[in-house]
């Protein structure tokens, strides 16, 4: 059984020669026999050692297991000669002397050469002493550790040097000696190591994490340039220490956990860190704070900035909303039960030593959770080494005494493995070989006597881990679309394999920029999630929420619309909260975004959208209260546009809830209709008396004088769709001698009056706002059309329907409906509309006008393709022909058959005799049918010219119209087939009723 002792003894280690008898023999004989010639080759020296039982023991080792560590043998004979004469501890301090006594003048290259020298010397020696067993786990990190920070050091200061050289830094430490800790200090620069770096727990072939951060009033003679300049300092270090040259390299070096890295540069001011880890940290930095030390640079400076920023990583209160973070860190590293892959379970060839299961991060992220659970309030858990830590906790009874120790005695068998495995090739890896020879290998160089009992020794500590720490953390939620579970975290800097790979499986076609869009949430790029609420509520909504958004036909998409309304939002903690206490809710809204990019827009400006999503709104109930409501949030303004402000929030917010309502198929056709065009009287009749006030005040009133809006068209028959324009004509009424206006600071004659103040209603309802328009609103169907006055008189809207208008205005008029002004104007605007629409006509002629009417529009407004149900032949223009060319007709001996709504009119003009029942059935089924589509498609898509819609379009459309159906509908060749059948039967009525048509 192999050495694992986890501490080196108290107290200095004297020099001393090196033990060789815990070395492993060597796997390979060959190539250790290959290392003995080529070391014997150097010199006599070499030779001698070669020929003793000490020194042949040692190259066999070395050669038999590691053609890395053969290859620095030969390269550092002297090293290792002097190794085993005088021991590790005077060998690495002879190793990292030239550093703090190098030439203050050297040059770039001389300083890298030096640097990659210390680096091979130092590597050798720890790796020895660590296969010897001269050194326990924690020796041999720490001797790392010493030498990234020695090198970094030293690095740091010729790069601060040159600086002042170039005239950009005043530095204190100029002496001819070179001194790195000298020439640092006070040169505002600091850097910070974190992760293993930080803990002093580097493993052998690991980069380092670094953090630079500067005082920008420390040093530079402009601090406007501080930036600058310590950013050159920090792309000079990692340049310095990663380059690869003849010499080799000194440490991979990672700057990404520094606060916010995707947005800040490589080196941070200390003022801008501190005011984000107070404001925007977050719990997976707070845990990467643990180990933060200074390892180079102003080293008190550093030590300074994290007394500052102490209360963010260490709470006093017991922060229980960390752990669920904290947890999902952890699924970064391991994907779950049933997920292909070297993470997946406990296992031997392939397995992943320090991210998969039972693996090395286990035992960090349980010591670190519960550091960060109780270290606010108890110092003495604030260890930053993962053993130290753990004997703290322990001792504290904040972990079972029996569980530290299974992990302790874990962490140093795994992290033994890690170098072993490292060792080889000088290899960034964790993962044990596939092949047998490979495990072999790493068996024979671990000093056990076969694979065998390798095996159980790591599946043992494996299997103690991960019981352990299924102990001490609930299970994780399943995360992907049905039911399967998967990895999903976004903390960190990287995209993680596994949750790209799961992302993946629940159907995002993009992962990377999924993982990215998320990340930028956590890191609070976007204000909605800037507050240390919000990140948290989306910790603990994420899972859910990107399963949501995974069942949508198009996920990417609907996830990038989540994006924008998070965008857009200006808190996000409403928002947030709303879903994570109604989980429902997140499919309805995914639903929802997914598959209608204008409801998106409005979520993104109201997140009291989500309000009405929840209440389950969109029926055509609650009118009189809308209009109650409506009128006096209108009245209670303090001026007029705060009044259409409000009402503008209040009918964004209202139809947002009737078109989600619609769009899911919760409210059908007619009741959407019915509930838009109550909420588009509500608004006019609260913003018609405001704005007649205001006028008022400036033109006083023309006696006896009132205006009133008649709605037509779709607002008129009280089946509007999304987006529909109000059709609108303003009639006004006064006083038969009323010459002007009286009372106001200008006197206006009436027909300029009303038409001014008819202009600023229209300019109400249109006017774009925070919240947008209200409405766009068409005046054509007035009197003389466009070119006619914008307010037209009551005298001579009558003259003109008794004398000019045309079939085409007298059908428009059948939709004609008052839905604004005082209740006397209303009998009397009401009364001239009934007598225009019972007006005795030729019902031949009426007829042949309607049929040349729809001729013409075939001819020059075509349909826009295979969806455009309004104007295609059968379509809705059609039905709606057909109802109003009838009761132009016949409504002079029938009134009964008027209806300003389409469906209504045509079931009178079936009582009537003038349809036959089955066919106003038929024509009522279409023209609902039609209304469906048309308004799923203005919600969706717009204007679609293609045979086929895009699959989430169609799926939703085929939920929303089923119902309009009579076997329902499977798929859009099903609908497509009713359609044509539909539109037939309309076609067939249309030609029997109106006429036949002139399409040429």
């Amino acid at each position: 059984m192999p050495r694992t002792r986890a501490s080196a003894p108290a107290g200095p280690t004297p020099a001393a020669p090196l033990d060789t008898g815990g070395l492993p023999r060597p796997f390979d004989a060959q190539a250790a026999e290959h290392l003995a010639g080529r070391f014997a080759e150097r010199g006599a020296a070499e030779r001698a050692f070669a020929a003793t039982p000490a020194g042949a023991s040692l190259l066999a080792a070395l050669g038999g297991h590691s053609p890395y560590l053969a290859d620095a043998a030969t390269r550092e004979s002297a090293t290792l000669l002097r190794l085993a004469e005088r021991g590790p501890e005077a060998s690495l301090a002879l190793a990292l002397d030239p550093l703090g006594r190098s030439d203050p003048d050297a040059s770039r290259a001389q300083v890298a050469a030096l640097l990659r020298q210390a680096k091979r010397q130092a590597a050798l020696i720890a790796a020895v002493a660590d296969i010897s067993g001269a050194w326990p786990l924690d020796r041999v990190t720490g001797a790392l550790s010493d030498l990234a920070d020695a090198c970094t050091d030293y690095a740091c200061a010729h790069l601060l040097r040159e600086a002042q050289a170039r005239g950009e830094l005043r530095l204190a430490g100029g002496s001819a000696r070179f001194d790195p800790r000298a020439t640092c200090r006070g040169s505002g620069l600091v850097v910070l190591g974190m992760g293993k770096l930080g803990g002093r727990e580097l493993n052998y072939s690991s980069d380092i994490d670094l953090m630079v951060l500067y005082d920008p009033e420390a040093a530079t003679y402009d601090v406007d340039r501080a930036g600058a300049i310590y950013v050159r300092l920090a792309r000079d270090l990692v340049r310095l220490l990663e380059e690869r040259t003849e010499d080799g390299y000194v440490f991979r070096t990672d700057l990404r956990l520094r606060p916010d890295p995707a947005a800040t540069p490589l080196a941070v001011s200390l003022p801008a860190a501190i005011a984000y880890y107070e404001s925007m940290g977050q719990n997976w930095e707070r845990a990467a704070m643990i180990k933060a030390r200074p390892v180079a640079g102003d080293r008190a400076l550093g030590d300074g900035f994290l007394r500052e920023i102490r209360p963010f990583v260490w709470r006093r209160h017991l922060d229980f909303a960390a752990v669920a973070d904290i947890h999902s860190i952890k699924r970064q590293i391991h994907a779950h039960k049933g997920h292909k892959g070297a993470h997946a379970e406990v296992q031997v060839a392939g397995h992943d030593v320090k991210l998969g299961r039972g693996g090395i991060r286990e035992i960090e992220f349980t010591t670190q959770v519960l550091q960060l659970i109780w270290g606010g309030r108890d110092p003495a858990l604030r260890d930053p080494t993962t053993l130290g830590a753990l004997a703290a906790l322990a001792a504290a009874g904040r972990i079972d005494r029996r569980a530290a120790a299974d992990l302790a005695d874990a962490y140093v068998f795994l992290r033994n493995l890690e170098h072993r495995l490292q060792m080889v090739a000088d290899r960034q890896t964790h993962r044990l070989p596939e092949e047998p020879e490979g495990i072999a290998r790493i068996a024979s160089f671990l000093g056990f006597e076969g694979v065998e009992e390798f095996r159980a020794a790591l599946l043992g500590h494996l299997s103690r881990v991960e019981r352990r720490y299924a102990g001490l953390f609930e299970e994780e939620p399943t995360l992907a679309a049905g039911g399967e579970a998967g990895s999903l975290v976004f903390t960190g800097v990287e995209d993680d394999p596994a949750t790209l790979d799961t992302l993946r499986r629940m159907g995002f076609q993009n992962p990377g920029a999924v993982a990215s869009m998320v990340r930028g949430w956590h890191h609070g790029r976007t204000r909605a999630t800037r507050s240390e609420r919000a990140r948290e509520l989306l910790t603990a909504l994420m899972p859910a929420l990107l399963a949501a958004f995974g069942r949508q036909p198009q996920p990417d998409a609907a996830l990038m619309r989540f994006d924008a309304a998070l965008n857009r939002l200006g808190a996000g903690v409403q928002a947030l909260s709303l879903l994570a206490r109604n989980p429902a809710l997140l499919d309805r809204l995914a639903f929802v975004l997914g598959a209608a990019p204008q409801l998106a827009d409005h979520f993104a400006r109201n997140a009291a959208a989500l309000d009405g999503l929840l209440a389950g709104q969109g029926n055509a109930s609650g009118g009189a209260d809308l209009a109650a409501g409506l009128g006096a949030l209108v009245k209670d303004a303090r001026f007029l546009e705060e009044a259409l402000e409000a009402a503008r929030r209040l009918v964004t917010e209202r139809q947002f809830e009737i078109d989600a309502a619609a769009l899911e198929g919760r409210t059908d056709p007619d009741a959407a209709g019915a509930a838009r065009s109550a909420l588009a009287d509500a608004a006019i009749g609260a913003l018609l008396p405001r704005i007649a006030g205001e006028f008022a005040k400036r033109h006083g009133k023309v006696p006896g004088g009132a205006l009133g809006v008649v709605a037509l068209g779709k607002l008129g028959g009280r089946d509007m769709l999304p987006a529909s324009d109000l059709d609108l004509i303003l009639v006004y009424d006064h006083e038969e001698d009323a010459q002007e206006s009286t009372g106001g600071q200008k006197a206006l004659p009436p027909s300029v009056y009303f038409s001014r103040l008819a202009n600023q209603v229209v300019g109400a309802l249109t006017a774009p706002g925070a919240e947008g328009k209200l409405y766009e609103v068409d005046m054509r169907l007035r009197p003389s059309g466009s070119k006619g006055p914008v307010a037209v008189s009551l005298s001579a809207f009558r003259r003109y329907h008794e004398e000019s208008a045309w079939t085409w205005e007298r059908m428009a008029l059948t939709r004609a409906r008052f839905v604004a002004g005082a209740p006397a104007l209303k009998r009397r605007v009401e009364g001239a509309i009934r007598a225009a629409q019972t007006r005795a006509a030729d019902p031949a002629a009426v007829l042949a006008d309607a049929a040349a009417m729809r001729g013409r529009m075939l001819r020059d407004l075509a349909a826009d393709g295979p969806w455009d149900v309004k104007l295609m032949p059968g379509g809705l223009v059609e039905v709606e022909f057909i109802a109003q060319a009838l009761q132009v007709a016949h409504a002079h001996g029938r009134p009964a058959i008027l209806s300003p709504t389409t469906r209504l009119a045509l079931a009178a003009l079936a009582k009537a005799g003038l349809l036959d029942a089955e066919e106003a059935e038929g024509l009522i089924a279409a023209e609902r049918l039609w209304r469906g589509i048309l308004a799923h498609l203005r919600l969706t898509v717009g204007r679609w010219r293609e045979e086929a819609l895009p699959e989430p379009v169609a799926a939703a459309l085929l939920t929303a119209v089923a119902p309009l159906l009579p076997g329902g509908v499977v798929d859009q060749a099903g609908l497509r087939a009713q359609m044509r059948e539909a539109a037939a039967r309309v076609r067939a009525s249309f030609l029997r009723r109106i006429g036949r048509l002139d399409e040429s």
